[in-house]
């Protein structure tokens, strides 16, 4: 069904100093018959990625540049903006993640079963490159956190491959600027009730050596990112506000009576008594 349907994919490929890979991911987007537009936001690239992209001869291929760079959140926030097709997918631009798996990845989509679909690089039985331990072991319970914020029971959180509705994205703001923005838009899918669907995919994922830029600082602003946009915060910071308002509100009302009290309480020319206390209780 997917492999021939009609083009329907808005793929958004944030990128910085991906000069080694930029053509030949290019190459396997385009070779997709679901890939309806390339969107290559260049973000600030050093090297000679943002030529290797302008020189791309493919009608399809629209690329913006960035100037400086400010990270895969504000990258991905500008494509967004730019996309026109009824689905939306993050890709990123090294040869981790496979354009080979469009076809899976929007299954559930064009069967009208999801609004948005992750594609998980752990339920799968899809081959995948054997890596860091201890990156897997992080993964996972970052995933397992935003899931007690989010009430979901995804397997991948931080996957790259993330496909959507437009209108998906079009519901809410992207704020975060860079890896913050996987839990970020995991939360606003939640919170807004979205339907979600996990696929499984292939993975071949690359060493530091090789070019791989998330640390453990972002893992760190992960989860400072999962408290931050969980619906249980938001409702919370609505709460202090209402009640924040009301406090000050009542506030004049509560000086007023126990000023009252102190006045019935202490004779009227005792010492104790303030000409501010005799104010409020005779204004």
């Amino acid at each position: 069904m997917t492999a021939q349907h009609a083009p329907c994919l808005s793929v958004v490929m944030p990128c910085y100093n991906e000069g080694g890979t930029i053509t030949a991911i290019a190459e396997r987007v385009l070779r997709s018959p679901l890939t309806l537009e390339l969107i290559i936001v260049d973000d600030g690239s050093t090297d000679d990625t943002l030529a290797l992209a302008r020189s791309i001869g493919d009608s399809r291929v629209r690329v913006l540049a960035q100037g400086r760079n400010q990270g895969k959140g504000a990258a991905l926030r500008r494509g967004f903006t730019e996309a026109t097709g009824p689905y939306v997918i993050v890709q990123d631009a090294d040869l981790e993640y496979d354009p080979a798996d469009y076809g899976v990845l929007v299954e559930p989509l064009l069967k009208g079963l999801a609004d948005v679909v992750y594609g998980s690089r752990f339920a799968t039985g899809r081959p995948h490159r054997v890596l860091y331990f201890w990156h897997a072991v992080g993964n996972r319970a970052l995933t397992m956190v935003s899931n007690m914020f989010t009430d979901l029971n995804l397997s991948d959180m931080e996957t790259c491959y993330k496909v959507f509705r437009r209108e998906v994205l079009q519901s809410f703001q992207i704020e975060e600027d860079r890896f913050g923005f996987e839990p970020e838009i995991t939360a606003k899918v939640a919170a807004g009730r979205w339907r979600v669907y996990e696929v499984g995919i292939s993975y071949a994922g690359r060493t530091y050596e090789e070019g791989k830029k998330i640390g453990w600082s972002d893992g760190v602003w992960a989860v400072v990112c999962i408290v931050r946009y969980s619906r249980a915060t938001s409702r919370m910071a609505d709460w202090i506000r209402r009640n924040g308002r009301t406090a000050v509100q009542r506030r004049p009302d509560a000086v007023r009576v126990r000023a009252a009290e102190r006045v019935s309480a202490e004779p009227w020319d005792s010492p104790a008594l303030d000409g501010a206390a005799r104010r409020s209780v005779s204004g």
